[in-house]
């Protein structure tokens, strides 16, 4: 048996996305935006409300990063979610992160945070609130990387964000072979 439930956009899993940018004296400041995705090869689109710091410091200095939160650092991803750098502008401090400058754009690596996504704004539309960005390099922790330099989920542990229940889950466990078990089927 099926129930319908309320017209929302249920995307599941929807990654916990940490967009992290310098405001105009070099502050660095980062939230937590869980509507994001790949709309390109090497772009991302991310929904962002125009009321955020993180936006008026992206529209300004035209770079952010976008991190991918991971199992260790729950607290410190969500705190940067319910906290605002309007009201607190050195918010960053109490997460305990620590903060490098992107060698390629100007906006801050989080060095906790073992995936990061540099990139240059292409488009911030102030109607519909989505931010795209232009992916200029991707920066990764080694400790998450397999033998083969390739991104280990079951080492990243990274999470997502249940919009329906409210909670942070951790994926990591691997089930199958993309472009591959579908081959039994042919």
């Amino acid at each position: 048996m099926r129930k319908n439930l309320t017209a929302k956009a249920y995307m599941y899993p929807m990654p916990v996305l940490i967009v992290g940018t310098y405001d105009e004296n070099g502050t660095p400041d980062a939230m937590n935006a869980a509507w994001g995705t790949v709309c390109d090869t090497a772009q991302v689109a991310i929904v962002l409300s125009a009321s955020h710091k993180t936006v008026k410091n992206l529209l300004k200095t035209q770079a952010f990063t976008v991190a991918i939160a991971d199992e260790q650092n729950v607290v410190a991803a969500d705190y940067v979610g319910v906290v605002s750098a309007n009201n607190v502008p050195d918010k960053l401090t109490k997460t305990g992160w620590h903060i490098t400058k992107s060698e390629f754009v100007n906006a801050p690596i989080i060095e906790e945070l073992s995936l990061v996504l540099e990139c240059k704004l292409v488009n911030y539309d102030t109607d519909t609130e989505i931010c795209i960005g232009e992916v200029v390099n991707v920066s990764v922790d080694e400790r998450i990387l397999n033998e083969k330099g390739k991104i280990d989920l079951a080492k990243f542990a990274p999470i997502c964000y249940d919009c329906g229940g409210h909670g942070y889950y951790k994926l990591g466990e691997k089930v199958g072979n993309a472009f591959s078990d579908g081959l039994q089927l042919k």
